[in-house]
Order: structure tokens, then sequence, then C-alpha cells
């Protein structure tokens, strides 16, 4: 992700799906597949928008947002997907956690361009 601004998203409710991982060594293939896997979430009925960050730990946090806990079922179960979550787990992952929340309420600030 190269655009450092918060996703744009609709007043809530809406969900957010969190996933926290800490990276194996190399890339592996990961560049290109975790672009590509945006690309196709963005095309999927409910999908809301992402913000995604890493440290230089290690430590990466990536939140993806949805309408709808259906919306968040069949990305999960997308074709596509599937197959690329079980590569995670044997090679792109030493630990990860994933948390799905109803958000109820947001705000935010952005400073004027002039300011």
């Amino acid at each position: 992700m190269t655009d450092p601004t918060p996703a744009l998203l609709p007043a809530p409710p809406y969900y957010a799906v969190v996933f926290t991982s800490v990276r194996t060594a190399g890339d592996n293939g990961y560049g290109e597949t975790a672009e590509r896997l945006l690309e196709l979430a963005a095309e999927q009925p409910g999908f809301l928008g992402v913000d995604s960050a890493r440290g230089a730990d290690g430590l990466g946090i990536t939140v993806s947002y949805w309408k709808n806990e259906e919306s968040i079922a069949a990305w999960r179960d997308h074709a596509e997907h599937a197959p690329v979550r079980a590569h995670g787990h044997e090679h792109w992952y030493a630990s990860f956690s994933l948390h799905v929340a109803k958000v109820e309420r947001a705000y935010g600030f952005a400073r004027p361009a002039d300011a």
C-alpha cells in the first residue's frame, strides 16, 4: 500500500477484520500475492476498504472493512483466497491472529493541506 491516508469508509455500522501477523524471512512471493488479493478483495460485494502497516520489527496489521458478516464469509471462502491462506500458514507467517469486530462508532481528523 503506497497511499498513507486511512481508508474512506461509510458511516457505521460495518465490520472490521483485523489481521495481525509476524512474517517469516524472505518475500517468497508474498508481495505479489498480497497485491493480487487486495485487487480481488476490492472486487468483492461488501468490501469497503483496507488499512495496512508493517513495523520495522516485522509486526504487521491489516484491517479490512466489510459491509456485513456475509461479505466476510464470502471472502474467506473465495476460490482464490482459500488456497492462498493455506500457503501463508505454511510459508509466510511465523504467527498471526485474526479478529472480526463490528464497528459501531467512527470518527477521524485530517489536517488541511494549507496548514
